[in-house]
């Protein structure tokens, strides 16, 4: 299973003890998946369409625990292998249809139509517990998350312009930073910062999903360290292995064009520490000297052993 599946799997077992939080939750569900419909004889029901078995159950779980619907299941194949599967919960009683339509005020008291019913009423989701549930319930329609070993990246994504705003406004009242793209037909609200995905999880109440998360941002965030460490550390070695070359170089060019008989004492000690030991660092050839002085004593010695090399190389150039 996906990531994103375990997530959905998890919110499906929850339902809450509030009534409102499940009008609020079965509100973003049907926005996103549900429909109006008139029968032969003109006679009105709804019906949810998913191709996600956890959706389904959990609408179904839904309908029955918030309106006590009768609730008819339809399932169909839509192609010769069978491989899509599309489910059809359809609420034909016309007092369950009043009922539900009435707690997601797409209708009111009169039974009067309010208009776009994609958006969710402001009285729905009026409390931080049912902008919760609405968020859950939107998720499980049209959310996913990427696989956080991968990279960090959760979305919704919606038909309608409206929703995606109004999505985007109830996350940023959780202080979920939310941006919006159009993507062909749909509208994508999503959220790229790996903490801020752990605040939706939170905010969602997929806790056991939010420790996964967690549990894999952490192991990551080692390892990248780790790495880092390492990278860095290789290129200290590389950048010493490189500078003690040239001085090598440096100091075999004095040898070969001058001698060592003419240098101090001080630079003739460095000069044979460092052809005996061409792999340790400078603070190392420092504490190996008669009287041992730091890395920057070291390093200062080795610049006029460069100088001289240098100065040895331009008198060859002018003669040549």
């Amino acid at each position: 299973m996906s990531f994103s599946s375990d997530v959905k799997s998890e919110l499906k077992e929850q339902l809450s003890d509030a009534r409102h939080c499940r009008i609020a939750e079965f509100a973003a569900i049907f926005a996103l998946s549900g429909h109006i419909k008139k029968d032969k004889e003109g006679n009105t029901y709804l019906e949810i369409h998913t191709e996600n078995l956890t959706v389904a159950q959990k609408s179904y779980i839904l309908l029955k625990c918030t309106f006590n619907a009768d609730v008819e299941i339809d399932i169909r194949n839509h192609n010769l292998q069978g491989s899509t599967v599309n489910y059809y919960l359809i609420v034909s009683n016309e007092h369950d249809v009043i009922n539900i339509l009435k707690a997601v005020k797409v209708i009111d008291e009169q039974k009067k139509m309010r208009g776009d019913f994609s958006v969710i009423h402001r009285i729905v989701v009026q409390n931080t517990c049912c902008k919760r549930a609405f968020l859950r319930g939107a998720f499980m329609v049209a959310g996913s998350i990427t696989n956080p070993e991968k990279t960090y990246h959760m979305e919704i994504a919606v038909l309608s312009e409206k929703f995606a705003g109004q999505l985007k406004e109830i996350l940023a009242f959780f202080d979920i930073d939310a941006k919006i793209v159009e993507r062909k037909k749909y509208n994508v609200v999503y959220v790229k910062e790996g903490s801020q995905i752990v605040d939706f999880l939170n905010v969602i109440g997929a806790h056991i999903a939010l420790m996964n998360f967690e549990n894999i941002r952490i192991l990551k965030e080692v390892r990248n360290s780790v790495n880092r460490q390492v990278n860095c550390e290789t290129a200290n070695i590389s950048k010493t292995v490189n500078a003690a070359a040239k001085q090598i170089e440096d100091i075999k060019y004095i040898e070969c064009n001058m001698g060592f008989s003419q240098l101090s004492d001080g630079l003739r000690e460095v000069v044979e520490l460092r052809l005996d030991y061409p792999e340790s660092s400078l603070q190392e050839l420092g504490k190996m000297l008669k009287k041992p002085i730091s890395k920057s004593g070291v390093n200062h010695r080795l610049r006029k052993l460069s100088e001289i090399a240098n100065d040895l190389r331009d008198k060859e150039d002018m003669k040549s």
